[in-house]
């Protein structure tokens, strides 16, 4: 590659990642600030799977082959599934229990 595409590419990645971790900053303030359970697990999925999303596209470039970046959307898809399962669990659990953790 070309020493100035390598640049762009670099540049892209850091802002990229940059934007994922200030998302994940969010998620953790609104943790900590938002009253109830339920609140708090709707903001920290929705969040954390855009700063992860981010951080994935911003990463992509940076694969040194296309099977590095499989790997990276595979890890990103795993989370996704996996946020969204644990999440509904714990909301029910809540809601069966009447509590407002």
């Amino acid at each position: 590659m070309r020493p100035a595409m390598t640049l762009i590419l670099d540049v892209f990645t850091i802002a990229a990642v940059t934007v994922g971790v200030f998302f994940f900053v969010i998620a953790a303030l609104a943790f900590l600030r938002f009253p109830d359970g339920l609140t708090r697990l709707h903001a920290l999925t929705k969040v954390d799977n855009v700063g992860l999303g981010l951080i994935v596209f911003g990463l992509l470039p940076q694969a040194g082959s296309v099977m590095g970046a499989l790997k990276l959307i595979c890890v990103w898809l795993l989370v996704q599934f996996s946020g969204a399962i644990v999440t509904q669990l714990i909301a029910r659990s809540t809601r069966r229990e009447g509590q407002e953790a």
